[in-house]
This record gives structure tokens, C-alpha cells and sequence, in this order.
């Protein structure tokens, strides 16, 4: 039976796990009853090993070919929900206030799970594959720990694969680049000191608030005055409060909380040298102070070439096309597996959906035969049994 086939034969049951899985949303590492469900059914597949506590909470499967070959493959999808409360109205929606699978990860791991049923029965190839469900990716770098707990070398992967489901895109297209393709995530917290007083009395203070005011749109100075207009980089406050909440007190700290996205090395050091400078001039310009902290995220996600052609070859066998992928300046932390093994990363459509991390949004079980077979091609594909 075509793999295709197989996968339309199995879509009610693994939209049923993908759907409790929605229901039951658990956020960062905290992905206990997730990482359970899927190690009971990769040990049910009849996985040949099956590791729990890999990157504290992630899960990691085994399932060895019919034939004996040296190639390991690595095959990621992500548990993790965010912490937002579900406006979809779905039958299934999320039991869990404030949590909800606005990103698709239920998708993700629905569908790698449908393609470990599928490698374990048929196991189609020769080599080993190396199923992985991480936690933590929204913010926790779950991808960071579980290579630190040295999955890569323990279970000698030597390429690696990732997807996500790409709303706006028709339903099981894909669409891929190489080289940087999701932009590094950097942090960065300043804190303004002034002089606080009453509102009245201005001539008596050091007023943070116009600092503040000052300061933020001084910062997207970096994006047109210092950055290369042909490179990409996005400064974005986030977050301001103060030390004070009242109407009439000019106060005497702002804490500013705010993402750099940006898509080289070069480029993410010069952000983090002009927001240093930039807070510090601001500030003293009103008399005043500030302290900077920059905090590096996730870094570049960078597709390695060769395996980016394979995974579009692969996606045009299963959906008769791939088109190239837009950058993307969001963040995605299977940047820190692709930095330790060469591998690609790539977008399936997930229809006219509402975008991801919107409280409307819900990944579309239509999806899973398309992301299901890409997965089972890649690897039958890449490790063919004689």
C-alpha cells in the first residue's frame, strides 16, 4: 500500500490523539501527561528502545530498519502549548485555563507519531531512525537541552529533520529555503532611573516617562540608521512599567522589556553594541541612568543545503510541489539540533486558518496524511532497503 494510502487509513485515529492532546495542553517542560501518552505508544508501535527524560521532560524513539545500515536519522516535532486562553469553541478545546495548543505542536507530535506507527510496522529501510519529541520550544529551549543531554552523540544521529504547519498556506503544500531561514531571538531588559516627584512639579524631577518615550523611538535608529537596509532585523518593545501607578507621580524607575530578530551573527552583535549605547546616551541626555540587559536566545535557524533539495524532493513526491519559503523572522529553536547536525526544517500548509499563537487557532487534521507521508518518505528515501 502506497505510503500515502496508509496515512489517509490512519487519520481518524491519529486525529483522535491529536485532539486529546489539544484538549489537554501542558506549556514548557511541564509536558508530563504528554511525554507519558507518547512513550506508551511509541513502546505500543513496538519502538526498539524508548528513552524518557531526554532535555528533562523530552521523549526519544528507536526503530531500526528490516536491513542493517550505518545511516541514523533524526526526526523532531515539538509537545509544547503557550500560555493562552483558547477562543476556538471547538468541541475539543482546551480543558486547561490560560494554555492552549496555539502554535500546533499537537499537530506536530500527532503526526510523528502516525509516522512511527508506520516506520515500526512496514520499517521499510535500512538504517535506524530516531524519533524525538521535544518540550519547550515556545521560549524554554527545550531543543538546547535535549542536545546538551547528549542525544546526538548517544544515539549517533547524523542528519535531522524538522516541520511546523503553516497557516495561510493551502492544506498539505509545503514550502522550504535554504540557508538562515527562522531568525535568531535575542531578549533585553533596560532599566531607566530618574528622579521621581509630582506631576505638578516637573522642573524638580528626572522624568522617566520622557526618557522612556525618548528611548523607544531612538532604539529603531538600529533598523534605519545603523543596519544595512538589505539586512533583516526587527527591535521591538515589548513591555513598560513603572515604579509607580498613580496619576499624579512622575515615577522614579521604567523597566523596558523588549525581542531583537535578526538573521546573522554580524548583525545580532551590532544590535546588542547600539542598544547599550543608545539607553546610556538617552538617558544621561535627560539625566539620567540606565542598565542594560541582553540576553541571547535562540539562535539563526540555518537549513543545510544539500539536505534542504532532499526534503523538497521529498515534499514534491508526496504533494506534487514545494515552493519557496518566505524568511521568517520568528524564532525556532531547532536552530540548536541544526547547529550540531546538517538537516532541514520545513512548513506544510495548514490552510486559511487564524495565524499561529491567535487564540482562534487551530491546527487543521486534514494536514496530517501530507505531513505523516513526508516524514515516512524522508526516511525511506534517505535509507532505502535493498
Amino acid at each position: 500500500m502506497p505510503v500515502k494510502n496508509r496515512f489517509a487509513e490512519l487519520l481518524p485515529e491519529i486525529t483522535a490523539w491529536r485532539r486529546d492532546l489539544h484538549e489537554n495542553p501542558e506549556i514548557l517542560f511541564d509536558t508530563h501527561r504528554t511525554s507519558g501518552i507518547v512513550a506508551d505508544k511509541l513502546r505500543e508501535f513496538g519502538c526498539d528502545e524508548v528513552v524518557e527524560g531526554i532535555g528533562r521532560t523530552g521523549v526519544v524513539g528507536v526503530i531500526r530498519g528490516r536491513q542493517d545500515g550505518d545511516k541514523v536519522i533524526g526526526l523532531r516535532a515539538d509537545m509544547d502549548a503557550l500560555p493562552i486562553h483558547e477562543q476556538t469553541g471547538k468541541e475539543y478545546a482546551s480543558r486547561t485555563a490560560n494554555a492552549m495548543h496555539a502554535c500546533g505542536h499537537d499537530g506536530h507530535t500527532a503526526m510523528l507519531l502516525g509516522a512511527a506507527k508506520y516506520l515500526a510496522e512496514t520499517r521499510n529501510f535500512a538504517g535506524t531512525v530516531v524519533v524525538i519529541f521535544q518540550p519547550a520550544e515556545e521560549g524554554g529551549g527545550g531543543g538546547k537541552e535535549m542536545c546538551d543531554d547528549g542525544m546526538m552523540d548517544r544515539w549517533n544521529i547524523q542528519e535531522v529533520y524538522g516541520m511546523h504547519n503553516w497557516p495561510g498556506k493551502p492544506v498539505g503544500q509545503f514550502a522550504i529555503r535554504p540557508g538562515a531561514f527562522f531568525a535568531a531571538t535575542d531578549l533585553f531588559e533596560i532599566e531607566l532611573e530618574g528622579k521621581g516627584g509630582h506631576a505638578a512639579k516637573p522642573q524638580e524631577v528626572v522624568d522617566t516617562g520622557l526618557m522612556t518615550a525618548h528611548l523607544i523611538t531612538a532604539l529603531q535608529s538600529i533598523v534605519s540608521r545603523n543596519a544595512d537596509p538589505v539586512d533583516q532585523i526587527v527591535v521591538s518593545v515589548t513591555s513598560m512599567e513603572s515604579s509607580s501607578k498613580a496619576f499624579n507621580v512622575i515615577p522614579q524607575r521604567v523597566e523596558l522589556k523588549g525581542t531583537v530578530r535578526t538573521m546573522s551573527p554580524g548583525m545580532r552583535d551590532l544590535a546588542e553594541k547600539r542598544i547599550q549605547e543608545i539607553s546610556a546616551g538617552i538617558a544621561a541626555t535627560f539625566g539620567g541612568t540606565a542598565k542594560v540587559g541582553y540576553h541571547r536566545n535562540y539562535p539563526v535557524m540555518v537549513n543545510h543545503e544539500e539536505q534542504t533539495q532532499f526534503a523538497a524532493e521529498v515534499a514534491k513526491a508526496v504533494s506534487g510541489g514545494c515552493e519557496d519559503a518566505p524568511l521568517v523572522m520568528g524564532g525556532e529553536d531547532f536552530a540548536f539540533m541544526l547547529e550540531e547536525r546538517p538537516g532541514a526544517y520545513i512548513l506544510v500548509g495548514n490552510g486559511e486558518t487564524a495565524p499561529v499563537h491567535h487564540p482562534e487557532y487551530d491546527f487543521t487534521d486534514d494536514a496530517i496524511p501530507a505531513g505523516c507521508s513526508w516524514w515516512a518518505e524522508v526516511v525511506e528515501r534517505r535509507m532505502p532497503a535493498a
